[in-house]
């Protein structure tokens, strides 16, 4: 149980290094850990006239591999889902005509800094 939390202290860490880099770089955070019953969204923002759900993955290091490999094509085809599952709830968004789906992987060690990768478009 204890191991759970810290997996969950861990990620929620990621999503804010994230949410953070994305609002540095110009994005609308619109949402975040939004949740239904196919799943849960890390972030939903807006960058220009694209509307983008953002799946954050973080480790403390790449020992058992990069944030990215978790991201399999039975995730890419769930986080599909989730999306058309967060338009049918909110509509349309002002301003977006494109859809995307990006993915951040952060490297957070303890007691460093944190690096983040960012993939934009990876469905």
């Amino acid at each position: 149980l204890e191991r759970m939390a810290a997996k969950d202290d861990l990620g929620r860490r990621g999503e804010r290094i994230a949410e953070r880099a994305l609002a540095a770089r110009g994005y609308e955070i619109l949402d975040r850990n939004w949740r239904c019953s196919e799943g849960e969204i890390d972030l939903v923002a807006l960058d220009g006239a694209s509307l983008v759900f953002v799946e954050v993955k973080t480790r403390t290091s790449t020992a058992f591999g990069h944030p990215f490999e978790a991201i399999t094509p039975g995730k890419l085809s769930r986080l599909r889902r989730l999306a058309a599952a967060w338009l049918n709830e909110h509509g349309p968004v002002r301003g977006a005509t494109r859809l995307r789906v990006d993915a951040i992987g952060v490297l957070a060690p303890r007691g460093a800094p944190a690096t983040i990768e960012h993939l934009e478009g990876i469905f």
